[in-house]
């Protein structure tokens, strides 16, 4: 398989199809296949494109499906991968869409979907501390992360107002740095 476009479209189709839990749980996948095997992507890189995707509207799993396919590819590139990543959902929704009046009731499927359940939170837990690694998260700094999700998970802060606040924090830290750093060098 020589051509690119299909190798997108091959590796983001394998992802969506064995990844539950949603676009988190893709992270590792991701990670496996495109920065460990094939090198295509920095690991530095992948961060921030995850960033980028979190803070952009829409599925996160698309997201950075598109962001990675374009940085690999351009617009073909974003496609193919954006496709790869949707279309096993899309199989799926439809087949249960078809026939969830059949299994709705069914004990075993129910009891099936509550043995995924804690698999889906440690397919999430695993690549936050992957991320908390590469984003250099220390002693010094772990706070922002911790302060962020209580924030949000026992006061209902806005996770938008979350992102602008650390956006503005890390401007004027960024630029308190680079006024200490010019200073030193006079």
């Amino acid at each position: 398989m020589n051509n690119i476009y299909l190798k997108l479209f091959a590796i983001f189709c394998k992802i969506g199809m064995f990844t539950i839990g949603g676009g988190y749980a893709m992270v590792p996948l991701i990670e496996d296949e495109l920065i460990e095997k094939r090198k295509w992507v920095a690991k530095e890189d992948f961060i921030d494109l995850m960033a980028i995707a979190q803070s952009t509207p829409g599925i996160f799993a698309v997201n950075i499906a598109i962001f990675i396919g374009y940085r690999l590819r351009g617009v073909r590139g974003s496609i193919a991968s954006a496709l790869g990543t949707i279309l096993p959902s899309f199989v799926v929704i439809l087949a249960v869409a078809l026939f969830f009046r059949n299994f709705k009731d069914n004990h075993v499927v129910e009891s099936i979907f509550k043995g995924i359940r804690p698999a889906v939170v440690a397919l999430i837990a695993a690549p936050t501390f992957s991320m908390a690694k590469s984003a250099k998260i220390n002693k010094y700094n772990i706070w922002i992360p911790i302060v962020s999700a209580l924030l949000i998970w026992l006061l209902g802060f806005s996770p938008i107002w979350i992102i602008i606040g650390a956006g503005v924090g890390g401007y004027i830290w960024g630029r308190y740095k680079h006024k200490l750093r010019m200073k030193n060098d006079e």
